[in-house]
């Protein structure tokens, strides 16, 4: 009984370390059209992730979203449209990384007017 305990614990915790979420990087040409926004100017962000032992992941599914809010953070808006994404990989004895980096148009979003 032990045995099998073990082994659905090992597995549970072998197929979480799987587990990410989507990651929104701007919005489509088409779902912009009709909103008001303000282009602040040129942002970039960038975030490193590493595969240690080439098993265990550090920083693998946050990366993304980190270099994301970054870049929007780095000029106070919004959103990025226009997303650029580049990443680079480096290898060591035992680790591998991953550079991931955006750059994009920060915009701010422009409340409507309250009607009187």
């Amino acid at each position: 009984m032990k045995r099998i305990i073990a082994s659905l614990l090992l597995t549970s915790a072998l197929l979480a370390g799987c587990v990410s979420v989507p990651v929104n990087m701007g919005a489509p040409p088409n779902q912009l059209e009709g909103k008001d926004y303000t282009v602040v100017g040129e942002g970039e962000g960038s975030s490193v992730g590493i595969m240690l032992f080439n098993f265990i992941p550090i920083n693998q599914n946050d990366r993304f979203q980190k270099a994301y809010d970054e870049a929007v953070q780095s000029k106070g808006g919004d959103r990025l449209i226009n997303p650029v994404i580049e990443e680079r990989w480096f290898w060591a004895y035992l680790l591998n990384g991953y550079i991931f980096k955006v750059k994009g148009t920060v915009v701010k979003n422009v409340k409507p007017a309250a009607a009187n």
